[in-house]
């Protein structure tokens, strides 16, 4: 079964991706690294993805669910998906669905809570400690928040009335969240 990974900015999602991805043998699909995967292989996909890259503007939303579909589809069956970030708002929960129902991939997602206040403190703090120039704008941060409230909440909202939505609280230190992850998805 696959795996969605949801939470706001700040709740360690990345982090506990990897460790997930290497305690249980999944493929990670990180949007922002497929795209840069797809713009480097040379194939006509990867030279749209290229030039929306290139010239700092947004991959569209049909390029963005062809790179998912694309990555989903050759990957064997077997092989199970960490999906990290997607899909981000409803336009892309609905063509996610389509091509999971089609490559017949079960999945059920984790969604780790946090408040938007700490994911803030967190942030600036790694921005700190970790010289992350792209997490020292707190207002940047406080906009990326904001819409992943506005946008990506809606899609967990509806995957929870679908029953497949476990939340695990985020606020905890990394092992402690971890342990609690490690045994969500062994029930899975």
């Amino acid at each position: 079964m696959d795996l969605l990974l949801f939470g706001i900015q700040g709740s360690g999602k990345g982090t506990q991706a990897k460790r997930l991805a290497a305690a249980f043998h999944f493929d990670i699909f990180e949007a922002g690294g497929e795209l840069r995967k797809i713009a480097a292989s040379g194939s006509p996909l990867g030279a749209t993805v290229k030039s929306y890259i290139d010239n700092g503007k947004l991959v569209p939303h049909g390029i963005i669910m062809q790179v998912v579909r694309e990555a989903v589809m050759m990957r064997p069956k077997g092989q199970r998906i960490l999906f990290d970030g997607i899909p981000r708002d409803g336009d892309q929960k609905k063509d996610f669905d389509a091509v999971m129902r089609e490559a017949g991939r079960d999945f059920r997602a984790i969604h780790l809570l946090l408040d938007p206040e700490e994911g803030v403190q967190r942030i600036l703090g790694r921005a700190k400690v970790e010289g992350r120039a792209d997490d020292a704008n707190e207002e940047t941060i406080r906009h990326r928040m904001r819409t992943f409230v506005s946008q990506t909440i809606p899609v967990i909202e509806s995957y929870k009335r679908e029953g497949k939505v476990i939340e695990v609280e985020g606020k905890r230190s990394v092992e402690e969240v971890y342990e609690v992850l490690e045994k969500v998805v062994r029930n899975l």
